[in-house]
């Protein structure tokens, strides 16, 4: 890879921060100062973008000070040493000042970027209610469009109808409201949004009352969701008075919804926080969510009356590293709390998935086929808890163990002791006597003696245990529980028709193989099932992932399915980012490369075993990447185009072609792989 590969800016990433300077009541020069310094740090740490509080010149809550013009002429001075200073720098700068215009005094946010204003953004709305008075000073902005203002001797474009692109770089888009704005029904950065501003910007003061961190957090998520962006904001520290009120210098980062940076609060140190936001991401996720431009064509397309401002901002493309924390497990959060209502949610949608299918069929019975693996057993115990929910009787699960030339005692072990712990009907067919005469049959070397265990061998034993259970279901009214998985149906690792592909319906199609593991292990601690089903549970989660179709060899190894297509955890990580976000293959190796390439750092799921704890440097994430993509695009589709019902479970990816993924099943890989290579 060359260093462009490893470069955030070729990646499509911005690094933005939010400041926390230290704060005054009115020293405008300390401020200066204070403002000046962060900018300098953020600047050396690679900031693309630096957001600072409300006011953060003058201070905010001065009160009637705001109106004297001793201080007014001190912060336009101070602006205009602060202007010089940043042709030094390359962050883009937003500074919050009260400024002068045609009579009236605005609180504004300053865009300031390599010495030039490339414009100012008045505060649109004006609180004037509890311990507010803005209105007592400042004139509103709302409204106001096409204007210009002389900053240090520049005329610059002036209005809240005002978002800012970088030249180039694609999709460094940005806009900018300042506080109450944030509160408003229709934020002004909705219309930005709307308009094509990706980071969405604000400068605040904010008073901290108990419980308003809380209520600060949740806009910031809730408005980088629904105006599919990203949000800075930034609230005024310590420092400023505190005759009425207190302050907590709260900042954070959303993008898409989701918190990727908080400051400390309270602090009387100046602070600066990062995150690299993934704009190109953003600008795709857009692209798939019609109802984002059906929004804009519903305001009347805000693109024809903002002004865009564009910069020249000289991105130096440089490996500066990744401030981000990108899981290693897309499917399976790290922070506890989540990780349990996501296998809540999940384990429930399928087993209310599962429990609608059982009234809608009017059968009598369910016929599965358990292996003593980790997807049948899931199937399964999804199975005995949608009996329970609707008041069958678990005996109606028909639990069918059907060994083959490879089976192993331990799987068979534990398959009939799940089953009797769960309290289903299970029974035994060998298929080794029906495999042996189809192989004798077709003249296929193994039924003539020879040890060969092709593709053909394989798939004998595969399509016989679905050919059971179909007929099996025929002859006593019931239906055929498919056990396969979402990560099996991404890499085509199924047989299809008569074969694992197929079923009466896929209770498994929609979760992935990282996230079945999480399910088993929460249905353990969550006590969904009686302690001999745990420990049997628990047991199964050891066992290696094998089809257990081929025999072991000389060595006493059993066939591994990992150690041929790939480690699960990588391809679940390629499918997440493939399907949901359709980045292209290099940035997803970009992405694998900082979750996976130490396994010392960032954070595991809870009680993920630690000799599981693995890492993958760029050559085996890139091979594996490869194989991904053949299997995804060529030689799979066909499989997913004629799958069986099953619910979807995760938002991040559905291989069903009703459900999410419409793809052709002819398709070439040959166009992602060349990508990735770099041709």
């Amino acid at each position: 890879m060359t260093d462009r590969f490893f470069s955030i800016h070729a990646q499509g990433l911005v690094r933005v921060a939010a400041a926390t300077p230290a704060a005054s009541a009115g020293d405008v020069a300390a401020n200066a100062a204070s403002i000046l310094d962060l900018a300098r740090q953020g600047d050396a740490a690679g900031a693309d973008l630096i957001v600072y509080p409300e006011l953060c010149l003058s201070s905010y809550a001065i009160d009637d000070l705001h109106l004297q013009e001793a201080l007014l002429d001190r912060v336009e001075a101070e602006l205009a040493a602060l202007i010089a200073a940043s042709a030094q720098l390359k962050s883009v700068l937003l500074v919050g000042a009260a400024l002068r215009r045609n009579g009236r005094l605005y609180n504004t946010a300053v865009v300031i970027a390599r010495g030039a204003v490339l414009g100012v953004v008045p505060k649109s709305y004006l609180p004037n209610y509890r311990e507010y008075y803005e209105k007592r000073w400042f004139a509103p902005g709302v409204g106001l469009a096409g204007l210009d203002i002389v900053v240090a001797g520049q005329n610059v474009p002036f209005g809240p109808d005002l978002i800012f692109a970088a030249s180039d770089l694609a999709d460094f888009i940005f806009h900018v409201e300042i506080c109450e704005d944030y509160w408003a029904p229709i934020p002004p950065s909705s219309l930005g949004a709307l308009a094509g501003a990706l980071i969405l910007t604000n400068l605040s003061a904010s008073n901290i009352v108990v419980g308003k961190e809380r209520e600060r957090d949740l806009y910031g998520a809730s408005q980088s969701a629904r105006a599919t962006a990203a949000y800075v904001y930034s609230a005024s520290g310590p420092g400023e008075s505190t005759t009425d009120l207190a302050w907590d210098g709260q900042a954070m980062i959303h993008e898409l919804g989701y918190q990727l940076a908080r400051s400390g609060r309270f602090d009387h140190e100046a602070e600066l926080i990062y995150a690299d936001i993934d704009v190109a991401r953003i600008r795709q996720q857009r692209m798939r969510f019609g109802t984002f431009n059906d929004s804009a064509r519903a305001f009347g397309d805000p693109e024809q009356r903002f002004r865009r401002i564009a910069f020249e901002h000289q991105g130096a493309f440089a490996d500066i590293g990744l401030k981000r924390v990108v899981p290693r497990f897309p499917f399976v959060p790290a922070d506890p709390d989540r990780l349990d209502e996501d296998c809540y949610e999940a384990f429930n949608i399928q087993v209310e998935g599962l429990a609608r299918r059982m009234e809608a069929t009017g059968g009598s019975n369910l016929v599965i086929g358990i292996s003593g693996g980790l997807d049948s057993t899931h199937a399964l115990i999804v199975a005995a808890k949608a009996c329970d929910r609707i008041g069958r009787p678990r005996s109606s699960i028909l639990g069918f163990t059907m060994p083959g030339f490879a089976t192993g005692e331990t799987t068979k072990g534990n398959a009939w002791a799940l089953m009797n712990a769960l309290g289903i009907t299970g029974a035994e067919i060998d298929i080794r006597p029906a495999a042996t005469q189809m192989l004798k049959d077709m003249d296929h070397p193994f039924g003539r003696g020879e040890p060969v265990y092709d593709v053909t061998f394989e798939n004998v034993q595969a399509g016989l245990r679905t050919d059971y259970l179909f007929r099996l279901a025929n002859q006593r009214d019931g239906f055929v529980v498919g056990t396969g998985d979402l990560s099996e149906l991404a890499l085509g690792w199924c047989t299809y028709g008569v074969g694992d592909q197929m079923s009466h319906y896929a209770v498994n199609a929609g979760v992935p193989k990282t996230l079945i593991q999480f399910l088993i292990r929460w249905a353990v601690k969550s006590s969904q099932f009686d302690a001999e089903t745990d420990r049997i549970l628990t047991d199964i989660l050891g066992t290696e992932i094998s089809p257990e179709l081929v025999p072991a060899d000389a060595s006493g190894a059993i066939q591994s399915t990992q150690s041929k297509i790939g480690p699960y955890e990588l391809h679940d990580f390629f499918l997440h980012y493939t399907v949901r976000h359709g980045l292209a293959p290099t940035k997803i190796a970009f992405l694998a490369w900082h979750a996976w390439k130490d396994a010392d750092a960032g954070e595991w799921p809870l009680d993920f075993p630690a000799e599981g704890r693995n890492s993958y440097d760029l050559d085996a994430i890139r091979k594996w990447l490869e194989i991904f993509l053949f299997r995804f695009f060529q030689i799979s589709q066909f499989k997913r185009s004629a799958i069986p019902n099953g619910p979807k479970v995760s938002a991040a990816a559905s291989l069903s072609p009703r459900g999410d993924w419409r793809a052709p099943s002819d398709g070439v890989a040959n166009l992602w792989l060349d990508e990735l290579r770099g041709k």
